[in-house]
């Protein structure tokens, strides 16, 4: 009894574990590839499966979701013999499970090798400002490059970015004194561009207000010279209305002789010419009056007021 208790024990571990080998369970998003007697049989998707003991061997499952890998720096020299360190970020899926096992020993390396050959080729054809300047474009032909590469491994390459680009301490330091200038430079221009156009609007001010102040005494000027035209019209008009004699205007016109000599800064006084005119005429108006303030008698003519002759005296 004891040996037959012996042997039903080993086929009761026998039968667990056949039933733990024949009963699989796969995750959503893995896959696992069946082989039977080192064939490829099948490629399982999520759920439960049953497999053959000892006849079939399901493989380390793979992850079907998308992947994403960081590679660390690689030197890469620019067109313009500059070694920089650049660091770059792939994010893969599979696609295909059994082309991932059967076409690529190790996907993950291979596609590490040829992101570090295509970056250098790409970046090899530029100059170090168009490899900081233009990461899109390197992005780009990345993808397109390793995109078809890894297409026949089961693997689809959905962004390539460049996670950082170094170049050397050397290059670094000139190209922060590079940006300094650039910066003073632009600083210099603005303040030029300020003053330039704070001198522009205070010409232009002092501009306007030159021609406001020459309007405002034009203006003025008209409006005196109309005042006085009035003036001397209306003193043309009374004057005229008066009907002055000569007389009158000798004497106003001596009166305003001496107005000629007036200011401290009159040295010369010149006389003019018509002075002795018009002493002449007030010589003549003043011989008319006799001392007493009356107009002495005309001589006798010979005939009366009326125009006859006067009577002769008897005989």
């Amino acid at each position: 009894m004891t040996g037959l208790g012996i042997v039903l024990a080993v086929l009761a571990v026998f039968v667990i574990i056949v039933l733990l080998r024949s009963v699989r369970i796969v995750p959503q998003a893995r896959a696992g590839i069946v082989e039977r007697l080192g064939k490829y049989q099948r490629t399982l998707g999520p759920g439960l499966t049953l497999l053959i003991p000892f006849v079939d061997r399901l493989l380390p499952l793979l992850d079907l979701r998308e992947n994403v890998v960081s590679f660390p720096p690689q030197p890469v020299i620019t067109e313009d013999n500059l070694v920089v360190s650049i660091d770059t970020v792939v994010y893969f899926q599979i696609t295909e499970p059994r082309a991932a096992t059967y076409e690529i020993a190790n996907y993950i390396q291979a596609v590490e090798q040829l992101t570090t050959t295509t970056l250098r080729n790409v970046v090899g054809g530029l100059n170090l400002e168009e490899a900081l300047t233009s990461r899109d474009q390197i992005n780009g032909q990345l993808r397109g490059v390793l995109d078809e590469a890894t297409g026949k491994w089961g693997i689809r390459v959905s962004r390539v970015e460049l996670k950082a680009i170094d170049p050397p301490l050397s290059i670094q330091d000139s190209m922060e004194k590079q940006m300094r200038a650039e910066r003073d430079r632009r600083a210099a221009i603005l303040t030029a561009e300020g003053t330039k156009q704070s001198q522009i609007l205070t010409a232009e001010g002092q501009r306007q207000a030159a021609i406001l102040a020459a309007e405002g005494d034009a203006k003025a000027a008209i409006l005196r010279a109309d005042g006085e035209a009035q003036a001397i019209e209306k003193v043309f008009d009374a004057i005229h209305a008066g009907n002055p004699d000569q007389k009158l205007l000798a004497y106003q016109y001596l009166q305003t002789l001496p107005k000629l000599a007036e200011g401290s800064s009159n040295k010369l006084w010149i006389i003019p010419s018509e002075v002795g005119e018009a002493l002449k005429g007030i010589g003549g108006a003043l011989g008319n009056f006799t001392d007493d303030g009356k107009q002495p008698t005309p001589p006798a003519t010979g005939k009366n007021p009326a125009g006859h002759q006067p009577p002769e005296p008897p005989q």
